[in-house]
């Protein structure tokens, strides 16, 4: 088995050209954002006032299966009415909103930096931009790549109502242009694509197009993919189609995968995403606890490496699985994104 230094050299190589960040909902639940299991507590207890009698039956019955199934599961098995999915969207979006209010006052007033932005610092930014495809909603990742002083593409122009522009965004960023015979170069400052083919927070529908307004809007229905068999449906509508297929994209050109806080739970991104990990591109996940999906992954392929929490005898460490085999790292919780950048980045 490799040594600690070697593990740690193996780890800091890993961060080169060509590598495609993949941010899940552990990412978000470090900074202190619900889960799926706190959000299903919370849908359970908050809604239900103001739903018709069918959704009502229909939602009591999915209520039935969230203890014992989860959120998502308990969906795929009751498909919601489109008039209730709604509604869960609307709760779930309150949820999460006000729960990353807190966060984003904490970055505001210096009180907090978050774990993508020191990461962000370390990652190579090539001139054609950093991509990264997250399937959360709430908007942590923009805010940590601005933190980082790169610009935050989402393929919205504007400020109030923004458009979906994937051409003008882009442009935006351009910092000049120079022409050298026969050909023009247009050179561009900084900056991460961001993909979220689930939908954010911020992107509202108005008279029928979708729109981003970064305020909060109370009788707007916000475009965000809620879990169950409805998602698979909607996310072949604007604006899910672009970021989908813009993320599906950067997943089949890139060289390398970082993955932090994500299950492997969603086809929408696995149609590519698993595809590309098999055919040997060199993957490092970092999470709590790995979902059984990611654990089949990191011990069935020799090119995924992964990390997470791991107690052995009453010490606190890190499980490594490297080379299809494991190992107990005692005392160093590199799984974290803040100690494996204290750990292997900045020892």
């Amino acid at each position: 088995m490799m040594t600690l230094d070697a593990i740690k050299k193996h780890l800091q190589e890993h961060l080169s050209d060509g590598l495609v960040t993949i941010v899940g909902s552990g990412l978000s639940c470090a900074e202190g954002l619900p889960g799926m299991g706190e959000l299903a507590n919370y849908l359970s207890a908050e809604l239900g006032p103001g739903l018709s009698v069918p959704d009502m039956a229909l939602w009591e019955e999915i209520k039935e299966l969230l203890a014992t199934t989860g959120l998502e599961a308990a969906l795929l098995a009751k498909a919601p009415t489109a008039t209730l999915e709604t509604a869960i969207s609307a709760t779930t979006g309150m949820l999460i909103a006000n729960r990353e209010r807190q966060v984003v006052s904490d970055v505001f007033n210096g009180k907090r930096k978050l774990r993508l932005t020191r990461l962000l610092a370390h990652l190579l930014k090539p001139s054609t931009g950093l991509t990264i495809v997250t399937t959360n909603y709430d908007r942590l990742v923009e805010i940590a790549v601005e933190e980082v002083g790169i610009g935050a593409d989402t393929m919205f122009v504007g400020r109030f109502a923004a458009s979906l522009n994937e051409r003008e965004s882009k442009l935006s960023f351009c910092r000049n242009v120079t022409y050298k015979k026969p050909n023009v170069t247009y050179h561009y400052r900084p900056r991460a694509l961001i993909c979220k083919p689930h939908g954010s927070l911020d992107w509202y529908l108005r008279d029928g197009r979708p729109v981003a307004y970064a305020g909060e809007l109370h009788d707007a229905p916000r475009l965000i993919i809620t879990p169950g068999q409805n998602k698979f449906r909607n996310g072949y509508e604007s604006p899910f189609d672009l970021h989908r297929s813009k993320a599906n994209d950067a997943i089949d050109r890139a060289s390398r995968f970082l993955i932090l806080g994500y299950g492997f739970n969603d086809d929408h991104l696995e149609t590519h995403l698993a595809p590309a990990i098999k055919s040997g591109k060199p993957t490092l996940m970092l999470a709590h606890t790995l979902t059984p999906n990611a654990i089949n992954f990191a011990m069935a392929h020799s090119n995924v490496t992964a990390l997470e929490s791991c107690a052995d005898a009453g010490i606190v460490g890190t499980r490594l699985t490297i080379n299809k085999m494991q190992k107990f790292i005692p005392n160093l919780e590199i799984w974290d994104v803040h100690q494996f950048i204290d750990e292997v980045l900045e020892p």
